[in-house]
């Protein structure tokens, strides 16, 4: 979340970022934050040959069937994005990472701006 405040604008990311994180927790959907923060970890990874380690576990973390945060993508972008782990590239993950941006931005986004959680920052 990015309001830009001149004087403490960092710490009123993070605690934007945790507002969000704490809303989405409590409509059971975490899962969605937390993949695309790992998808923009993986972005960062500078060794090519962590790629296919961290592509492998988040597959298994918010892809493979019943994985601990499965993530709700549509079958087709799971088979793409399934395959590209066959050559893992820092864009692998993006045609997922949108369409949970997507779903975040025109789903949880506008019911967080109207939670309490929102309003007591």
């Amino acid at each position: 979340i990015y309001l830009y405040i001149k004087c403490g604008f960092f710490f009123f990311v993070i605690d934007g970022l945790t507002a969000f994180r704490a809303f989405l927790k409590s409509e059971f959907s975490e899962e969605n934050i937390e993949f695309w923060l790992a998808c923009e970890d993986y972005k960062n990874t500078k060794s090519s040959a962590k790629l296919s380690s961290k592509a492998k576990t988040i597959y298994e973390e918010y892809f493979e069937k019943d994985a601990p945060k499965e993530v709700n993508i549509d079958h087709e972008t799971r088979k793409i994005t399934k395959n590209n782990l066959l050559n893992p590239s820092l864009s692998c993950f993006d045609l997922a990472q949108n369409q949970i941006y997507t779903l975040m931005e025109k789903d949880s986004y506008s019911r967080f701006l109207k939670s309490s959680i929102y309003q007591e920052l």
